[in-house]
C-alpha cells in the first residue's frame, strides 16, 4: 500500500526451503499472496477499509477473468472512506511539497477536509500542484532528481493507486518484482538465485534504463493506461500529475516527459509502461524464439532496472 520514496536496498536473498524457492522460480506467471487494500499497521482497523476492499474486489475479480476489458467507471471507488485509508497510508514525518502542509497539520480537521478533496476530486475541481524539486546523492556521485508532491496530491494519488492495483496486479506478469505491493527485492534475488543454482542458465543479463523516470513519454504513458482503462475522469487525473511541472528554488519548470520520481503514482505508472514495452515482449521473446517458459534472467534484467 505505501510507497517509499526510495526503493529497498538490501540485497541479501531470504533463507527458504528448495521446495518454496522451486514453487517461486518456476512458476512464471506466479504471485504471493497479496492482501487488497491491507491497512497499514499505524492505522487502526475499520469497517470502512473493509468496505474498501469489498469494492475493489468486483474489479479484480473482472480483471483477472476479462484481461481485453477496458475499465469505464472507476472513479465512484474514490470514496471518502478510501481516502481515509490513504491519509494514513502515507509516512508520518514525510517531507511537505509546495503546499507546506504536513500530515499532522492536515489531521487536525480531517474529516472536513476529506469530505471536501472528495467533493473536488469527483466534481473535476481537483487541481494538481507541481512537485517540490529536490535532490538526493547516489552511489556514483551523481544526484537523483526527487518530486515531493503535495500533500493532497499525495493522497489521491494513493487512492489511485489502490483502485488500479485491483487492475494490474493481475495484468504484470510473475517475473516483475519493482515496486509492487508484497513484493521485494529480497524476493527477486532469492528467485534468481535458485535459478543460478538449480537451472541451467545460459546467460545473465544485467542492463540499466538511463534516467528512466525522467524520460518517460507523456503520451505513450496515457495510451498504455488507455489499454485497460477508459475511465475518462481516471486518466484525467492522471495527465494532471504528468503535466504539473515541478518547483525548483522558486521558478516553475514544465515538464513535457517524466514522472517524477517520489510521487505516490510514479511507481505504478513506470511498471505500466515497463509492462508493455518490455515485459510482454520478454515474455513473447522466450515463448518464440527461445522456445522455453521466461527464466530468471529476465527476472534479473526486471530488478536491475530498478536497483541501479
Amino acid at each position: 500500500m505505501h510507497v517509499s520514496e526510495e526503493s529497498d536496498s538490501g540485497i541479501v536473498p531470504m533463507n527458504r526451503s528448495n521446495q518454496e524457492r522451486a514453487s517461486s522460480a518456476e512458476n512464471a506467471e506466479g504471485r504471493p499472496l497479496i492482501k487488497e487494500n491491507s491497512p497499514p499497521p499505524h492505522t487502526p482497523p475499520t469497517q470502512s477499509g473493509a468496505r474498501v476492499s469489498q469494492g475493489l474486489a468486483g474489479v479484480r475479480k473482472a480483471a483477472k477473468e476479462h484481461k481485453e476489458m477496458r475499465f469505464t467507471t472507476l472513479l465512484h471507488h474514490l470514496t471518502v472512506d478510501l481516502l481515509r485509508e490513504s491519509f494514513y497510508a502515507l509516512k508520518r514525518n514525510a517531507a511537505p511539497g509546495v503546499d507546506g502542509l504536513r500530515r499532522q497539520e492536515y489531521e487536525t480537521r480531517l474529516e472536513g477536509r476529506l469530505a471536501d478533496l472528495h467533493g473536488r476530486v469527483h466534481r473535476g475541481a481537483f487541481r494538481a500542484w507541481p512537485c517540490r524539486r529536490a535532490y538526493i546523492p547516489k552511489g556514483d556521485g551523481r544526484q537523483r532528481p526527487l518530486g515531493i508532491a503535495a500533500l493532497e496530491d499525495k493522497i489521491v494519488q494513493q487512492a489511485v493507486v489502490t483502485i488500479l492495483n485491483a487492475i494490474y496486479e493481475e495484468d504484470f506478469l510473475g517475473f516483475s518484482y519493482g515496486f509492487r505491493p508484497g513484493r521485494s527485492p529480497h524476493q527477486a534475488l532469492d528467485a534468481l538465485s535458485y535459478a543460478l543454482t538449480q537451472k541451467r542458465v545460459n546467460y545473465v543479463v544485467d542492463a540499466d534504463i538511463r534516467a528512466f523516470f525522467d524520460t518517460i513519454s507523456h503520451a505513450w504513458m496515457v495510451k498504455f493506461v488507455q489499454h485497460r482503462v477508459a475511465d475518462r475522469r481516471i486518466l484525467r487525473l492522471i495527465q494532471k500529475w504528468l503535466k504539473a511541472g515541478v518547483m525548483e528554488e522558486g521558478r516553475w519548470l514544465e515538464t513535457e516527459m517524466g514522472t517524477p520520481q517520489g510521487a505516490v503514482i510514479s511507481p505504478l505508472l513506470a511498471n505500466i509502461y515497463l509492462h508493455y514495452v518490455f515485459d510482454v515482449w520478454v515474455q513473447v521473446w522466450c515463448e518464440r524464439v527461445a522456445q522455453s517458459p521466461c527464466g530468471w534472467d529476465s527476472a534479473a534484467f526486471r530488478f536491475l532496472v530498478y536497483a541501479h
